[in-house]
């Protein structure tokens, strides 16, 4: 199970971090990425990492504004977000897909098998 927190109501310019703590505790063996599903639009790729944080992978539309991380340690994977755009305000979901490869990582929703349920986030103009 994967939970999601952080999301709010934010100003264009502004930051936000995203959590998703895993229920798991074998999160060191899985997979994590991010995406983001707007009003009316479909769930898009975010941002993904291996399950040891050495490679990841990002969308062009939030590279250089976005950064995933996480601390196997605490079953935790986040998502720091800078300088937020108003296009960027999207329901944001954490996914995770076991793997048996350290530098694994993926970026399509298929791949992944277990979901959060989301958190809002919201930037005003």
């Amino acid at each position: 199970q994967l939970v999601e927190s952080g999301g709010g109501l934010v100003q264009a310019g502004g930051s936000l971090r995203l959590s998703c703590a895993a229920s798991t505790r074998a999160f060191k063996n899985y997979v994590t990425g991010w995406f983001r599903q707007a009003s009316g639009k479909e769930r898009e790729f975010v941002a993904a990492i291996s399950r040891d944080g050495g490679s990841t992978r990002y969308a062009d539309s939030v590279k250089s504004r976005f950064t995933i991380s996480r601390d196997n340690a605490k079953n935790t994977g986040y998502l720091q977000m800078n300088s937020l755009k108003p296009e960027d305000t999207a329901i944001y979901h954490c996914a995770a897909a076991r793997t048996l490869y350290s530098s694994n990582i993926y970026y399509t929703e298929g791949s992944y098998d277990m979901w959060g349920q989301g958190t809002q986030v919201t930037v005003s103009s």
